[in-house]
């Protein structure tokens, strides 16, 4: 259960052409660096990581080198990444916040609020062509087949949210975090106004951003819920926002940024630490339990065909904690899994059920689970992960379970939330992402066009979780011609049993009846 520790270093050197200044990756030692401290929550590309003591500008290049050591238990390898800090005093924000009105709109994926939302849900969910995708010449059948299926799927949908209370808690927490966010954003003198929008259930992101207008926010920053980019997650709700803001006027002319993904965030690392810490002093031997993170899986055809940097971002979130931890001498093992996948394609392996059978067999007594994809307590983590994933964690031989809670509104990381909105505010309308055609592995700071022309560089649909089917020879093919033949076989024996005559009889494989 070990492996080597990967670390990348580099120089530091930079050059700009562009007329605007592009954000740079903090580190924490930037005291080091020459460049200018403009901060950014902002991610760069593998090829663009860089040491610990340095701020650059996203067109530099670097090559680094990779080292290994044993003194870290490891079930998986990673790659690792700089630790973007805070440090918002560096940023002038009087001129901005004194003319300008600020938004903040917050992305979620939303929920059912009580029994009867969840066949509604389920309809807006299906309905989205990037979760259910059709041939082009059937797409008139998209609504009548979402309708289909959210009938057919509510009753067992309703099951599990009977079971946590009726409902999903993803509003009432989310509205909680935009108002200690709104809070914290004041207390640092920038007054913004903070707005929700969810992309399958009320509030509608329609709904937030015509609140927006109504308000007249000039400059608006948009922070997806999700703390690692994914073209399923943020990138559908910024395929929304890009169809809205295409055809409105006020909206052009509004500036705006978009924050794609912040797991590498200084506040975000340590909050998660804090929870770790503490739920694993709740075993009777906490240097035993295995760690085992569990985020929301995506197909893997995002990642291999679309460009997805959900998997990477996701590995590097968990190195990141997993070095704080060790700050705090904390040396668990620990492992990565992706869990709530659907339809029949292939998604991002290792699945967490698989995986908790797995180390059952191996042995583990212990194991923290840590939904690492996830900042608000929703079906996911009540449902599927604390009692789905927890009996069968038991039925495995794991004797000792826990489960470490979502973030919601822990002081820290909402601290660290504004932080990075603060620090976005400088790049608001003046942001332009270099080198698009280089398709950059992790997604910069950026805004929604550009952030979209990054990972769909040449427009195409994305592939789709479940895909209904497809002409040609493929894998969605071969599986509905093999169940269209065995349906066919199954009714021609049914036929032959029951009426006596058939090929089966003539040949006599099966009795003659009389």
């Amino acid at each position: 259960m070990r492996s080597g520790r990967i670390q990348s270093s580099a120089s530091c050197s930079a050059s700009s052409s562009s007329t605007f200044p592009h954000p740079p990756c903090l580190s924490s030692a930037s005291r080091h660096c020459k460049f200018p401290r403009l901060l950014s929550p902002r991610a760069l590309s593998l090829s663009q990581r860089v040491s610990r003591n340095c701020l650059v500008p996203e067109t530099t290049q670097f090559s680094f080198s990779k080292q290994s050591s044993t003194n870290k238990k490891r079930l998986f390898p990673v790659n690792v990444g700089a630790l973007v800090t805070s440090n918002t005093e560096a940023i002038s924000t009087g001129p901005l916040v004194a003319e300008e009105k600020i938004g903040v709109l917050l992305l979620n994926l939303g929920g059912p609020e009580t029994l009867d939302d969840v066949q509604p849900f389920l309809f807006n969910l299906f309905a989205d062509p990037d979760i259910i995708r059709l041939p082009r010449l059937f797409r008139f059948l998209q609504k009548p087949l979402a309708q289909f299926i959210s009938v057919l799927r509510a009753p067992k949908s309703k099951e599990g949210y009977a079971s946590i209370g009726g409902g999903s808690p993803l509003r009432r927490i989310t509205d909680d975090q935009a108002e200690e966010l709104r809070k914290s954003l004041w207390a640092k003198d920038v007054p913004a106004k903070v707005y929700v929008g969810m992309r399958y259930w009320h509030p509608f992101t329609e709904e937030a951003i015509e609140q927006i207008k109504r308000d007249g926010i000039t400059k608006l920053v948009v922070l997806p819920l999700y703390p690692q980019f994914s073209i399923s997650t943020s990138g559908s709700s910024l395929r929304l926002l890009e169809s809205i803001f295409r055809d409105d006027e006020y909206l052009v002319n509004m500036q705006h940024t978009v924050i794609p993904s912040w797991y590498q965030r200084e506040g975000y690392i340590k909050s998660m630490a804090n929870l770790i810490e503490k739920e694993l002093q709740k075993f009777d031997r906490p240097e035993k339990v295995v760690i085992f993170f569990s985020a929301h899986g995506v197909p893997l055809a995002y990642v291999e065909e679309a460009g997805d940097p959900y998997k990477a971002e996701m590995e590097e979130c968990v190195d990141l904690i997993i070095e704080e931890l060790e700050k705090r001498k904390i040396t668990n093992a620990y492992t990565l899994a992706y869990q709530s996948r659907v339809g029949p394609v292939e998604w991002l392996k290792p699945y967490t059920d698989d995986t908790i059978v797995d180390l059952g067999r191996k042995g583990v007594k212990g194991l923290l689970a840590v939904p690492i994809s996830f900042v608000s307590e929703h079906i996911e983590t009540l449902e599927e992960i604390d009692v789905e994933y927890k009996e069968l964690a038991l039925e495995s031989g794991i004797q000792n379970w826990g489960r470490v809670p979502a973030l919601g509104c822990e002081p820290m990381f909402i601290s660290d939330l504004a932080d990075a909105v603060i620090e976005s505010l400088p790049y608001v309308g003046a942001m332009a992402v270099s080198n698009l055609e280089a398709r950059q592995s992790l997604v910069p700071l950026g805004s929604v066009e550009e952030l979209l022309a990054t990972y769909d560089s040449q427009r195409r649909e994305l592939p789709a979780p479940v895909t209904v089917w497809e002409w040609g020879w493929t894998k969605s093919a071969e599986t509905w011609n093999g169940r269209a033949a065995m349906l066919a076989v199954l009714v021609l024996l049914l036929l032959e049993v029951t009426t006596g005559e058939g090929f089966l009889h003539q040949w006599g494989i099966l009795p003659l009846f009389h």
